[in-house]
């Protein structure tokens, strides 16, 4: 993994406006780099050329790009079983293909990184879906492997033990974890700071989301700004810099209102800066 400063913040933001007008809002955020999120309707051809050139004149680093797709559902976790990643059969093979298309693009704009939500894993490894996703997930890994990138699966939809032996069983180099902390609490999958024990060795990139555990059965936990939520930060931090991870810290806000998100970043941003400051 490339080094940044240690633990540089960063920003988690969408592709959809204009690139340039994007990225001068994350420099006015006082960040340089972060990661760009692919929605699955968005149009790549011709794409990276503008992205590459707002980040060459803003200086801005763009180091994993992240792949979402056409027809995927948060609503609860049934839904997210059935529409999510690579599991869902009926999308599968156009989800490996839009996958190889970020590749491609993520390489075109000079990103490092590429990563997705594989969706849920099945536990019970004798599932023919677990084999299937297994063997997509190799195949995205020798593509971006050309490319010289990390492929980053993203934590929150299995425990840690059972993402880590997915990830040992596909058995390639370049392939990694997106630490999102909030997610585990989200899916109630288990308690961040002890998975971030456990996955330390694969650690690629990392979200700073925060969250609230599931109020029922079957649901999703409530996503909340930076500090609201039932993420310990100061154990967290204090975890990955126990793991020896250096890399930055890009601060996720999941919400359909713009201003509130700019808002709950920028929070989010001084709150993880005040921490470092004074070391966790």
């Amino acid at each position: 993994m490339p080094i940044l400063d240690k633990s540089e913040l960063a920003v988690m933001c969408w592709a959809g406006r204009d690139p340039l007008e994007t990225l001068r809002e994350l420099v006015g955020l006082g960040v340089r780099c972060g990661q760009l999120g692919i929605p699955g309707d968005y149009d790549l051809k011709d794409a990276a050329r503008p992205w590459k050139a707002a980040a060459a004149e803003l200086d801005f680093r763009i180091y994993t790009v992240f792949a979402a797709y056409s027809g995927e559902s948060y609503a609860d976790v049934a839904t997210v079983r059935e529409t999510v990643g690579f599991v869902p059969l009926a999308t599968r093979a156009e989800r490996e293909a839009r996958t190889m298309q970020v590749s491609r693009f993520a390489y075109d704009i000079g990103a490092y990184s590429i990563a997705t939500h594989v969706g849920c894993i099945p536990s019970d490894q004798s599932d023919p879906s677990y084999g299937a996703v297994l063997e997509t997930v190799r195949r995205i890994c020798d593509l971006a492997a050309q490319f010289d990138q990390n492929f980053a699966l993203e934590t929150g939809q299995e425990p840690a033990a059972e993402l880590l032996h997915f990830l040992h069983s596909a058995g390639r180099g370049n392939l990694g974890i997106n630490f999102d902390p909030a997610n585990m609490i989200l899916y109630g999958t288990g308690d961040p700071v002890e998975a971030v024990k456990l996955l330390k060795d694969d650690l690629l990139s990392v979200h700073c989301k925060d969250g609230k555990w599931p109020t029922a059965s079957g649901a999703l936990g409530m996503e909340m700004p930076l500090g609201q939520g039932d993420v310990k930060w100061t154990e967290f931090l204090k975890a990955l810099e126990e793991a020896g991870y250096r890399g930055p810290l890009s601060v996720e806000r999941e919400t359909d209102d713009a201003q509130r998100r700019l808002l709950d970043i920028r929070a989010g941003l001084a709150m993880l800066k005040e921490l470092q400051l004074f070391g966790h």
